[in-house]
């Protein structure tokens, strides 16, 4: 209904799904509707009592406090109550047509008197028994009216049961709805719907038809200026929220891009997308309110992960665009939803007759290594592993290492049909280390050698450092300037990762590289250490098939807490000296004494951060000023 001032979307909502955190959070959703540009949820609670085995709770109050919770939450109910259904019929259809009549006032009051403020919206509450017109009994136990009737009450190996069924079904009364050759009489088939007005037909039901190109500006242009490697900062997602920024601007006479998220665009420094829009908002304003409005692009302003994620789908199903940005740990929440959609997906693809809609795309910010002020409680990359396990066809993750990147992979996804796309980004201040026209070419690609950082060019490199993710490269370029520094002669080949699923083989996911072309990479023996941002699981379950099995993955491995930073990379062996001595401890024969008093001096190194932050609260300077310089880090060159 958003952005679809002439649609009203009937809701039928069971006793029990109303339990359910998400619906029981949806009845606030008449917050962020506006009478004038929106369309209407007209919302029926079927109250029948009873959930598989329990009843259900909204059943069980007193019809004054059931009546008082909805107006309380901004709707005013009218009950349809019985058991008779030639009286139940006859009032459901008065109590429908009050409810639209109510629904197309408000709306001419509000686009007539330029009124948007929230009105009460009508809603239905329908009770009636369970199993409603079943078998009343079955061997003395009471069904209708009985949570039995959510069972299969019915035994058919039974004699005196298929007695039960019979007189059940000819309640119906078949002879009057069916001719002697059992077709659907005449008339009866006169009553459907036709054409675009059958449900399944319904262009709202597949939003493909009604899908408009979505007018994007030229990404590059948005780019950060890197005239060397790690020689700028930015922050990468500011620099996405003016592309956003524009992304609305260009749309908002067609009205067909939304920005869903619970609460966290501006932590997650999508800021400057305020400066041309609002977030949505029809509850109370006060005083002192920030980019509150009645109108706007920006679904943000509920704390419910749920809510957004069912806003930004059906908003996809029904032929728009738009994209879900969260804290990467509370992505978490919408698991089952994110399922639910990506098994819609793989169904769809399979059916010609439906049309193509806009990917469900997620941006996930505040990621796991950058929760130092949060804690254990928002350290979690565990949505990838739950998206990898999904269809091919279906799934796409993308890990960009800078902003220039980033903008690439999103103006990508945005871009898509079909898909479930997933970026992991970062916020904070961050080493730039692409040119555009470099970062186009690298995510176009999705995997490549680094060769302003690799020194093995024309020859087998000794050890292949791969890395995916904002954090997982810079700890890499780290350490290869302590190696450079240390072992000017070991040959390295940096590899960066953006696209995930490139990683796994091409008979398993269409972005999958053939085993020559992984082999080219990582070569077929040399040892290779993997930096991940996720879970180390996940690579090993990407490249089981591959021929080399010289393969060592460093990622999060479960441990956080409040602290610097650099610590959450000591904590999971991440950081620069945990990996200089991997891959010291990889390559023995090669680096011999010289890589053991390395050792000794990167182990001394960590007890030194240690105390360091325990005195000053943050990470050692050498840390905080590290720069790549040419790949010699701190080091003179």
């Amino acid at each position: 209904m958003l952005d679809n001032p002439d649609l009203i979307a009937a809701c039928v909502v069971g006793d029990g799904e109303a339990e359910t955190g998400p619906l029981a959070t949806a009845w606030h959703g008449n917050k962020f509707l506006n009478p004038i540009g929106d369309g209407a949820v007209l919302p029926i609670l079927h109250l029948n009592g009873f959930k598989i085995h329990n009843p259900t709770i909204l059943s069980r109050i007193s019809h004054g406090e059931l009546e008082s919770f909805f107006r309380g939450c901004g709707w005013e109910p009218r009950f349809v109550e019985g058991d008779d259904p030639k009286t139940m019929h006859q009032t459901m259809a008065a109590a429908l047509d009050w409810a639209i009549r109510e629904i197309k006032r408000i709306q001419a009051n509000a686009r007539t008197t330029g009124d948007d403020s929230r009105p009460t919206w009508p809603m239905i509450v329908l009770r009636s028994p369970k199993g409603w017109t079943g078998p009343k009994e079955v061997d003395g136990a009471t069904i209708e009216g009985s949570f039995r009737a959510h069972q299969v009450p019915i035994d058919m190996s039974q004699p005196h049961h298929l007695q039960l069924l019979e007189s059940w079904l000819r309640s119906y009364k078949p002879e009057e709805l069916f001719t002697d050759e059992g077709k659907l009489r005449p008339e009866l088939q006169a009553l459907a719907p036709k054409g675009d007005r059958r449900m399944g037909a319904n262009p709202h039901a597949n939003g493909g038809k009604l899908l408009r190109e979505l007018k994007r500006p030229d990404f590059r242009a948005y780019g950060i200026d890197v005239p060397s490697p790690g020689s700028v900062e930015a922050q990468d997602m500011l620099v996405l929220g003016s592309f956003v920024r524009d992304v609305i601007r260009d749309n908002a006479d067609a009205k067909n891009f939304r920005v869903f998220g619970p609460d966290e665009s501006k932590s997650n420094r999508l800021t400057p997308m305020f400066e041309t829009t609002s977030r949505v908002w029809n509850a109370d304003l006060a005083e002192g309110d920030e980019y509150l409005g009645h109108s706007g692009r920006v679904m943000d302003s509920m704390l419910s992960e749920h809510m957004c994620e069912g806003w930004l789908e059906g908003y996809l199903l029904t032929g728009r665009h738009g994209f879900f940005n969260s804290y990467e740990a509370f992505i978490r929440i919408v698991d089952s939803m994110f399922s639910q959609h990506a098994k819609w997906l793989k169904t769809c693809n399979e059916l010609p007759w439906r049309q193509d809609i806009a990917s469900l795309n997620y941006i996930l910010s505040s990621n796991v290594w950058q929760q130092d002020h949060n804690g254990f409680t928002h350290q979690d990359p565990g949505f990838l592993d739950h998206v990898a396990n999904k269809k091919a066809d279906v799934v796409r993750m993308y890990l960009p290492p800078d902003a220039n990147c980033l903008l690439s992979c999103f103006n990508h996804c945005i871009a898509s049909r079909n898909y479930v796309n997933v970026l992991v980004t970062s916020k904070h201040p961050r080493p730039q280390w692409l040119t555009m026209e470099q970062a186009v070419k690298h995510c176009t690609q999705g995997i490549g050698i680094w060769q302003w950082a690799s020194n093995d060019q024309g020859q087998e490199p000794d050890v292949v450092l791969a890395c995916c993710g904002d954090t997982p490269t810079l700890e890499t370029l780290a350490t290869v300037t302590i190696l450079r520094h240390h072992f000017p002669d070991l040959k390295v080949r940096v590899i960066n990762v953006v696209d995930l699923m490139r990683l796994q083989s091409n008979t398993q996911h269409p972005h999958g590289l053939s085993d020559s072309q992984y082999d080219m990479l990582f070569t077929q023996d040399k040892p290779i250490l993997f930096t991940f941002h996720g879970y180390p699981s996940l690579i090993h379950e990407l490249t089981y098939r591959r021929k080399n099995k010289n393969l060592h993955v460093r990622g999060y491995i479960e441990e956080g807490t409040i602290t610097t930073p650099f610590d959450m990379r000591v904590l999971n062996n991440l950081d620069r000296f945990h990996l200089t001595m991997d891959v010291i401890h990889l390559l023995p024969e090669k680096l011999g004494t010289r890589g053991a008093f390395l050792i000794q001096q990167l182990q001394d190194k960590l007890v030194e951060h240690k105390q360091y932050i325990a005195e000053h609260g943050q990470d050692l300077p050498e840390i905080r000023d590290w720069k790549w310089n040419n790949g010699n880090g701190n080091y003179d060159a």
